[in-house]
């Protein structure tokens, strides 16, 4: 059967604050710049989530797209849409949110509902043209 792969976007609206606690206000400053402010700030995240593997021959589908949207509302936008990802996201209690984090965490959150025989793949959009991708390597 032929390789395919099924993507998904979606989008949420987070704030954050990219800092390490051990550093001073200065060093913060320094490494993260204007990302480092101490009231946070946001951005209009958006999401592709990727999935590979054979086409089933009795549905036609890699997988059926209306149950990963069901995943991605539920496991990644009813967690991080309009949250301070720093404050509200009990995974970035002790992890720095940024954009390389952040897509590592809806990975793993996503790779864990989604059947071991399919390969899953998450871009992360920060901004227009800050983005990432990540595979699970």
């Amino acid at each position: 059967m032929p390789i395919v792969t099924a993507h998904r976007k979606a989008h949420f609206n987070a704030a954050h604050r990219l800092f390490n606690p051990e550093w001073s206000d200065e060093k913060n400053a320094a490494v993260f710049g204007k990302c480092s402010n101490p009231n946070f700030h946001g951005h209009n995240y958006e999401l592709i989530v990727s999935v590979t593997g054979e086409i089933d021959p009795t549905t036609g589908f890699v997988m059926d797209l209306s149950i990963l949207r069901e995943l991605i509302k539920t496991e990644i936008e009813d967690a991080f849409d309009h949250k301070n990802l720093n404050v509200e996201v009990p995974e970035f209690k002790s992890l720095n949110p940024t954009v390389e984090n952040i897509s590592v965490v809806i990975y793993n959150k996503l790779r864990a509902k989604i059947r071991t025989s399919l390969a899953v793949a998450v871009t992360l959009y920060e901004t227009p043209r800050n983005y990432v991708t990540y595979s699970g390597e």
